[in-house]
């Protein structure tokens, strides 16, 4: 079996829902802030306030606007696998329908506390929508690198938000190298994955863990994650792990990582027991409509999130196309949810081992991403 073949379908999936439209992309809903908010937007934009007046304003945006998702109880989806107790943290209520929005405000903060005039980064779509969206808000330049083997529905959205659009020749890989330079050339802000900035994605993905955390009083016995670079996962674990340091809760949840079929270091590590994250050969990687947001032949931080689900006890499993676009559709006619399909990775890792080794009741969270 090569690279490119998928998997059979997963074990207890859901049945086929006919005639529910996927989403294959996400879109952002209109940012419409409240009248005391838009007057934030306008100071933190002004890049003739004084800094200190523009941090605060930018600062409540952030407060009132990124985060706080919600998390749901999953009864009908419970009843369909047998696995008791399953919260669904939906992060496709932050503005641009995606977990990236966490990081995306977090550096522009930090590149506007730091007296930079531009920031960059590359993309396959969500995160450039993100970083974009921040910027202007943060009345911040934004140039955005998106790979030329890649096709974003989302390029649209980052020029309204009037980034400037590099085309940058190969793969994700490439376009991330190619911003880096650009930031080190050009003395702009590198808000890539991994670097000088981990420590603040980690944080701002760490709070996914005080959410959960403050909705259920005590960490779950598992949360499950889709995984690309690993920075989502990687973050989340941190949370858990200061959360348990600090007595705050009675243990650290098992994490679980779920990718595309064969198409991300992280699984494939885990999978064939590997001491760190190897490289896939890139020539192998093939992405499609649905396991784009995944797919990469080297995870950024991918160390980091094989050591989390390895030190907390999880695993890391693949998941088809197929059972991504099942599983889209089943959020949306049993849970009422438009999640982006590839974001239900984790979510059939963890219901894939429970139709095999049924796991014990208890609670498990699973992240997801989408439309509202």
């Amino acid at each position: 079996m090569n690279d490119d073949t998928e998997r059979p379908d997963d074990p207890g999936a859901p049945p086929e829902t006919a005639n529910t439209p996927i989403l294959d992309g996400v879109a952002s809903q209109p940012l419409v802030l409240p009248r005391e908010l838009e007057a934030e937007r306008l100071i933190a934009s002004d890049n003739g306030a004084r800094l200190d007046e523009r941090l605060e304003a930018f600062e409540n945006i952030v407060d009132s606007e990124i985060g706080d998702t919600r998390l749901a109880r999953a009864r009908n989806i419970e009843r369909e696998t047998g696995l008791r107790q399953l919260y669904l943290k939906f992060d496709g209520g932050n503005p641009t329908g995606t977990q990236k929005d966490r990081i995306a405000f977090a550096q522009a903060m930090d590149a506007l506390r730091r007296g930079f005039d531009t920031l960059t980064g590359a993309t396959c779509g969500n995160y450039g929508a993100a970083l974009a969206m921040a910027a202007s808000f943060a009345g911040l330049r934004c140039v955005i690198f998106v790979p030329a083997s890649y096709h974003s529905k989302r390029v649209a959205e980052m020029r309204g938000y009037g980034a400037e659009i590099v085309v940058a020749p190969g793969d994700y890989e490439a376009a991330v190298e190619a911003s880096r330079k650009r930031a080190a050339d050009r003395e702009f802000y590198d808000a890539n994955p991994g670097g000088a900035n981990i420590p603040i994605q980690m944080r701002a993905y760490g709070e996914i863990a005080y959410e959960i955390y403050d909705e259920l009083r005590d960490a779950p016995a598992a949360v499950a994650v889709p995984v690309s670079n690993g920075t989502t996962l990687a973050g989340i674990a941190k949370g858990f792990q200061s959360l348990h340091r600090r007595g705050k809760t009675s243990r650290i949840p098992r994490i679980i990582a779920g990718s595309s079929y064969r198409k991300n270091p992280i699984v494939e590590s885990f999978v064939k027991s590997y001491d760190e994250c190897r490289d896939l050969d890139p020539a192998r990687i093939r992405e499609t409509p649905v396991n784009e947001p995944l797919i990469n032949w080297h995870s950024i931080d991918g160390d980091a999130a094989l050591d989390a689900v390895r030190g907390t006890g999880g695993w890391a499993a693949y998941a088809s196309d197929r059972a991504m676009s099942r599983y889209a559709r089943a959020m949306s006619s049993s849970e009422g949810l438009s999640v982006l399909p590839a974001s239900t990775a984790g979510l059939i890792a963890l219901l894939d081992r429970h139709s095999r080794d049924p796991l014990p009741n208890d609670r498990y969270v699973v992240v997801l991403t989408g439309r509202r």
